[in-house]
């Protein structure tokens, strides 16, 4: 033992090396090769960690792609929230099934048919197409059908798709979307298309444009004209009962329109008894009105399209507020009652076979607002503070008025008070 011990402590070089040649190498290639497998076995993982990774971002840009937005995989229900929360949106899918409405020609058996101008007689033809596709929609907007109770007051706003310049504006003053006296405002803006050809495609890519931004435009594949107002009312009505039946109240009226939806919260809240559930139709009401049968006149409605000399009160078409209540009664009564052109007295016209009334509120001018003194500045913001509604304005003038009346400190003599 001892001789090998010595042998071992001081071996010769050659030994050594002979030693280490014929001793230790099974042992050391042992642990070169475990390392050798550990190491290809790191590899092996990381390699494999890097290609899940990659399969995982293609199918998520595959995915991504396919759908136009990005995967929402941490939906939060803010409708289970308070109500100072926005309102949630929720999927919806809506299909159009109707068939393409064909043109009535038997409307030409009737007396003085071939008398009326272009536009009566295309009525006329149509008046019974209540149902058409929709090339852009937003059925979250109000958080679901569910979510829909949230949305204190619904801005639906008639405009054309050229009114780009006008729709600005509103979303820039009275009608920005957002929580105002602890109650939301929602927005949208209903239209059809206009012309043919290639300016159709350019004001309907413009829409396109505008939606892919804001989301809140509706838009039907009809033909947004004067004669089309009614028409355009009842298929909102219809998407409304899809999409956002239990809306507290809503405000209809025109692009033109200059709305203080300050005061308007302040009145819907502070009204007895009704949070929408109950009847509402407020506005600029005209009393005992009769239909224009002057050729001439832009209402004109001649005996072919009513036949009555009269029609019900009415509140004027620029603007005029009601509860959610009330549109649900408007959108049931139209399935039996026949389209007149004139949209503001179609809806009187419902809430009378309802057995309900509009009710007038002086502060809804949609005849504009008759100032005395005619050396006064006609825009001057204290004829304006208590307002509701006035129609009509300007988009420089709306944007300036709005301005104003939110500047801190107004002062206003009694001389320019309403």
């Amino acid at each position: 033992m001892g001789g090998a011990r010595k042998a071992f402590t001081s071996p010769p070089p050659n030994t050594l090396q002979m030693w280490t040649s014929s001793r230790l190498l099974p042992s050391d290639t042992m642990l070169r090769n475990s390392f050798r497998h550990a190491m290809e076995r790191k590899v092996s993982i990381k390699v494999a960690s890097v290609g899940f990774i990659l399969c995982f971002m293609v199918v998520y840009l595959s995915f991504e792609s396919f759908i136009g937005t990005k995967p929402n995989f941490l939906q939060i229900n803010l409708r289970k929230q308070k109500n100072s929360t926005i309102p949630a949106n929720q999927s919806a899918t809506y299909t159009y099934s109707w068939p393409k409405c064909e043109r009535d020609n038997s409307v030409t058996n009737i007396s003085g048919f071939n008398s009326l101008p272009g536009h009566l007689k295309d009525f006329l033809y149509y008046k019974h197409c209540r149902h058409f596709p929709m090339l852009l929609d937003f059925p979250d907007k109000c958080g679901g059908p569910e979510g829909s109770a949230d949305v204190f007051l619904l801005l639906v706003i008639k405009s054309l798709p050229g009114n780009y310049d006008r729709r600005e504006v509103l979303r820039n003053t009275w009608a920005k979307e957002r929580l105002q006296n602890g109650v939301w405002i929602r927005r949208l803006f209903i239209s059809g298309t206009m012309d043919s050809g290639y300016e159709k495609k350019k004001l309907n890519r413009l829409l396109e444009m505008e939606q892919r931004k804001y989301n809140d435009i509706l838009q039907w594949d009809f033909y947004d004209s004067f004669f089309n107002l009614t028409l355009k009312q009842i298929l909102f009505l219809e998407w409304m009962e899809r999409n956002c039946p239990h809306v507290r109240f809503m405000l209809n009226g025109d692009d033109d329109v200059f709305a203080n939806t300050d005061n308007m919260i302040l009145y819907l809240k502070s009204l007895w008894n009704n949070n929408g559930s109950n009847h509402l139709f407020t506005g600029d009401v005209i009393y005992n009105p009769r239909p224009i049968r002057n050729p001439k006149s832009k209402y004109y409605i001649p005996v072919q399209v009513h036949e009555s000399n009269s029609y019900p009160a009415y509140c004027g078409g620029g603007g005029f507020l009601l509860s959610g209540y009330t549109a649900s009664i408007i959108y049931k009564m139209s399935h039996s009652i026949p389209f007149l052109p004139i949209d503001d007295v179609y809806m009187a016209m419902c809430l009378e076979k309802a057995g309900v009334r509009p009710k007038h509120h002086l502060g809804i001018r949609t005849a504009g607002l008759h100032i005395p003194d005619r050396k006064a500045d006609q825009y001057d913001p204290c004829f304006y503070r208590d307002m509701l509604l006035v129609h009509r304005f300007l988009s420089v003038n709306m944007y300036v008025m709005w301005q104003s009346l939110h500047e801190p400190h107004i002062n206003c003599s009694h001389s320019t008070k309403m």
